[in-house]
C-alpha cells in the first residue's frame, strides 16, 4: 500500500486533477461566453445596424479561441510547477499568451472588416449608392486596405515580441528590397495601376467599358491589386493587368447620360415638294415622343442631294441609356418616320438610273432586241 500511495503518485494525482479542473473550467467559460454572444446576436439581428452584427459574428470565434488558448496556457503553467521543463517555462508561456492576444485581435478585426464589406455590398445590390456615396468598388478597395493594414500592424507588433528588432530587419532588407524592386517592376506597376483605379475611379464593378486602343470591351466583374477581370459580351473572362489602364484611353458607356439616334433618311426626287412637310411632321413627332429627351439637341433637317435621293437627317437623344430599351425606342421612331413619309404620299428612294435624250430609233431597236431575247 505504501508503494501504491507513494509521494510521487499523490503528486501526479494532484497534478492531473488540477489540470483536469482547469480544462473543465475553460470549456465551461467558453460555453457560457458563446451562449451569451449567440443570445446577443439574436437581439441585434432585429436592428438594421450592420456593425453590431459584424462585431458579434467576428467576436464569436475570436472569444472561443482566446478562452481555449488561455485556459491551456494556465494548464501548461500548472504542469510546469509539477514537471519543470524548459518548453513549459514561464517565459515561453507568457510569449504564447502575448502572441495569442495579437493573433486573436488581428483575426477579430480582419473578420469585422470582411463582414461589414459583405453586408455593405449586399445592401448596394438591393439599393445602388447615390451620387458621391460609396459604391461597390470603393467599399472593396477600403476593405482590402484595412485588412492589409491590420495584418501589417499585427506583424510589426509581433516581431519585437519574438525578439526581432524592426530597425535591424529594415536595414538588412534595404539592399534586398532594391533587388526585389527591379525584379518585381511589373508587379509594382500593376499595384500602382490598381491604386490609380481606386483613386481616379474611371470605372466600377458592373460598368461596361471599352478601349479604342486595345480590343478590350465588356463588363467589369472584379478589380484587384494586380489585375481586373472584364467579362466580354460573348461571356469570356478577360484578365487585364492594371498597369495597362495607365497607358490607354478608356470609354465608359455605362456613365452615358443619354443615347443618340442619328439616322439619314432618303426620299425620292419627285417628292421634293413634300420635304418641308415631312421634316416638320418628323420633328413634331420627336418632340411629343415620351422617350425622347427634349432638353438635349434635336435636329431634323434636309441635308444632302444624293445620287438617287433627297436626304434629311434625324439627330436626337433618348432619355434611357439602357442598351435594350434604346433599340426599342429607336425602332419605334424609325417606324413612325415610315408612317409619316407614306402619310404624305411620298416614298423612300432606292438606287435608280434615268436615261434622258435617247434617240427614238435606238430606243425602238433596244426594245425589239429585248423582246427577241425574251
Amino acid at each position: 500500500m505504501e508503494e501504491i500511495f507513494s509521494m510521487e503518485f499523490v503528486q501526479n494525482l494532484g497534478w492531473g486533477f488540477h489540470v483536469f479542473l482547469i480544462v473543465i473550467m475553460t470549456l465551461v467559460v467558453r460555453f457560457i461566453a458563446i451562449r451569451i454572444l449567440i443570445s446577443a446576436g439574436k437581439h441585434f439581428a432585429r436592428t438594421e445596424n450592420i456593425w453590431d452584427d459584424a462585431l458579434l459574428e467576428a467576436g464569436r470565434p475570436a472569444v472561443s479561441w482566446f478562452v481555449l488558448i488561455m485556459g491551456l496556457s494556465i494548464a501548461a503553467g500548472v504542469t510546469n510547477s509539477y514537471v519543470n521543463t524548459q518548453l513549459l517555462s514561464s517565459a515561453n508561456i507568457n510569449l504564447v499568451r502575448q502572441l495569442t492576444i495579437i493573433a486573436v485581435t488581428m483575426f477579430f478585426l480582419f473578420r469585422v472588416v470582411t463582414f461589414v464589406e459583405r453586408a455593405k455590398l449586399q445592401a448596394l445590390k438591393k439599393q445602388p449608392a447615390e451620387t458621391g456615396g460609396l459604391d461597390a468598388t470603393t467599399v472593396t478597395a477600403l476593405a482590402k486596405l484595412l485588412r492589409l493594414s491590420i495584418v501589417i500592424t499585427a506583424i510589426l507588433i509581433a516581431l519585437p515580441t519574438l525578439g526581432i528588432e524592426i530597425t535591424a530587419l529594415l536595414a538588412a532588407g534595404g539592399v534586398g528590397g532594391i533587388a526585389i524592386g527591379f525584379a518585381a517592376q511589373d508587379l509594382l506597376a500593376n499595384f500602382f495601376g490598381g491604386l490609380m483605379i481606386y483613386l481616379d475611379r474611371p470605372f466600377a464593378i458592373g460598368d461596361w467599358i471599352r478601349s479604342p486602343d486595345r480590343e478590350i470591351e465588356g463588363t467589369v466583374e472584379y478589380i484587384g491589386w494586380r489585375l481586373t477581370i472584364v467579362r466580354t459580351f460573348d461571356k469570356r473572362p478577360l484578365y487585364v493587368p492594371n498597369a495597362v489602364f495607365t497607358k490607354l484611353a478608356l470609354e465608359n458607356p455605362s456613365r452615358m447620360v443619354n443615347r443618340r439616334i442619328y439616322e439619314n433618311v432618303g426620299i425620292r426626287y419627285c417628292d421634293a415638294g413634300k420635304m418641308n412637310s415631312i421634316i416638320d411632321a418628323v420633328k413634331k413627332m420627336l418632340q411629343q415622343h415620351d422617350a425622347i429627351d427634349n432638353s438635349q439637341t434635336l435636329i431634323v433637317n434636309f441635308n444632302k442631294y444624293a445620287a438617287s435621293s433627297l436626304e434629311f437627317f434625324v439627330y436626337t437623344f433618348t432619355k434611357t441609356t439602357n442598351w435594350v430599351e434604346f433599340h426599342g425606342i429607336k425602332q419605334d421612331v424609325l417606324l413612325k418616320i415610315i408612317e409619316i413619309v407614306h402619310a404624305h404620299d411620298a416614298d423612300f428612294a432606292f438606287p435608280t438610273t434615268t436615261l434622258d435624250g435617247i434617240d427614238p430609233l435606238l430606243a425602238h431597236y433596244s426594245r425589239g432586241k429585248n423582246e427577241g431575247e425574251s
